[in-house]
């Protein structure tokens, strides 16, 4: 007897797409974690503290941190009122489309990319100039700051090609010490009282209009920069809609305060009659404001821990702007203005790998050109870069100002429901930030520490950077 067996069929099994959007656990402090971390708070008071009392108001210069503080929270209030008709992660890119078109969210999109790589070099400098340093101070070697920025630089590719959760705990760790031995430092010079007692002087507005003001806002406005990041990380945070308004007003209030009280402690520790002597002294390197009162406070152990901490802040700032630039890109291509392969994530990650490997190869590039042409460190690297960034966060947030305005304008029954965050917010954020950017400009030779004519060209590129984004052809709804 013969069995008929059927011939089989041959199956074909399609393989499975490959992921394409991001995904994450995030809460409101871990996201807060990203953006305290990018701001680098401890590097803010041992570097834009003195810069503010220096050359700016001296012992005024805390009251530079409540009024940068307000005009962020004024900002803030219409970004998260914005928040829930935003519903894709590309933070500034992505409000500015909304309200003001495609065309002007692609211009947008290349000034935060501007700024955020430039802050990112900047800051392998600074880490390069400064690891040097501390290693000199304990007696070792003399070696160039590339190596140690080379060196930095592959730790961050390798943190940012993995998953968002594991970047949250590592600038976790060094945020939450560095923000530690500072309050520590705080907490003594109140106890102990400071130079000629606890006083509030810094306060008056006496002693805040003395010397230029407007300066010791200027360096509190550049302690700010990645606060906005919030939205960057929608697509990988708990519940978007609450955790990112709750996420930005914790951040700028963190910071506002944290900078404004440990400035004000400074004053203190130092006296508020010899605040601009003791910071100028800093600049001109023949003290440090913040190494000295550490010591004086926390003890020779308080002030070589501020030391290496110093240098974790930066390795966070860094880290930080890794992530949101890696997830900036990874939003562009899906908006088929950047290559689609930037946004790829990864199976077992669930990270923009490739956009995360793309971003490492552009900073190794750059920051191998300027080892090559053998620049400063702090000056000619991190001084012009975070000049380039200034000019930069000072453009994205008065775009995205007008963005919530108009949105909300072509939407008037939105509006009616909450016209103070609506309508009225946006258009104070937009007349104060338009203030604080001619502040900017007419003072960005303080921020670069350069020429006038490198400073005007420095100056130029985010604009540039806009116009070519806003020129370029977009394929989609462009409005």
């Amino acid at each position: 007897m013969s069995i008929n067996i059927p011939a089989q069929k041959t199956v074909r099994v399609e393989p499975a797409e490959p992921p394409r959007g991001l995904h994450g656990n995030l809460g409101v402090g871990g996201v807060v974690f990203m953006v305290l971390a990018a701001a680098a708070p401890l590097t803010v008071i041992g570097g834009n503290i003195p810069l503010g009392v220096g050359l700016g108001n001296g012992s005024g210069a805390p009251m530079g941190f409540v009024i940068a503080s307000a005009v962020l929270l004024l900002f803030s209030i219409g970004f998260v009122a914005m928040t829930p008709y935003v519903k894709e992660a590309g933070a500034f890119f992505s409000y500015v489309t909304e309200g003001l078109g495609s065309r002007s969210g692609m211009g947008i999109a290349l000034v935060a990319l501007v700024a955020y790589t430039a802050i990112q070099v900047g800051i392998y400098g600074y880490m390069g100039w400064a690891v040097n340093d501390i290693v000199k101070s304990y007696g070792g070697p003399d070696i160039p700051w590339p190596v140690y920025a080379f060196a930095t630089l592959l730790f961050v590719a390798w943190l940012g090609y993995r998953h968002i959760e594991l970047s949250a705990k590592v600038l976790g760790v060094a945020l939450t010490l560095e923000v530690v031995v500072v309050l520590a430092m705080d907490l003594m010079i109140f106890v102990k009282g400071g130079a000629a007692g606890v006083n509030v002087d810094s306060f008056r507005p006496s002693v805040f209009m003395q010397g230029s003001p407007s300066v010791a806002v200027l360096f509190a406005l550049t302690g700010f920069i990645g606060f906005e990041a919030t939205a960057v990380f929608r697509d990988e945070a708990r519940n978007p809609a609450r955790t990112i308004p709750r996420a930005t007003y914790v951040a700028v209030l963190l910071l506002g305060t944290f900078y404004a009280v440990s400035c004000w402690a400074l004053m203190i520790a130092v006296g508020t009659e010899h605040a601009r002597i003791v910071a100028n002294a800093t600049l001109a390197g023949k003290g440090n404001l913040l190494l000295d009162n550490a010591q004086a406070y926390l003890g020779p152990i308080g002030r070589d821990i501020v030391n290496v901490l110093l240098i974790s802040s930066l390795f966070a700032c860094v880290l930080s702007f890794h992530n949101v630039l890696a997830r900036y890109q990874h939003i562009m291509s899906r908006k088929a203005l950047l290559p689609a392969a930037l946004g790829r994530v990864h199976e077992r990650h669930r990270s923009p790998h490739i956009s995360s490997l793309v971003q490492s190869l552009t900073a190794a590039l750059i920051v191998g050109v300027f080892a090559l042409l053998q620049l400063d460190p702090l000056v000619a690297v991190f001084g012009s870069m975070a000049g380039v960034a200034t000019v930069g966060m000072m453009l994205l947030l008065l775009f995205t100002s007008a963005a919530v305005y108009v949105f909300f304008s072509r939407h008037p029954d939105r509006r009616a429901a909450a016209p103070l965050s609506t309508s009225v917010a946006p258009v104070a954020a937009f007349l104060s930030l338009l203030g604080c950017t001619v502040l900017v400009l007419s003072n960005f030779t303080l921020v670069t520490g350069g020429s006038t004519v490198l400073s005007v060209i420095l100056a130029a590129v985010p604009f540039c950077a806009f116009a070519v984004g806003f020129m370029r052809r977009v394929e989609q709804t462009g409005r």
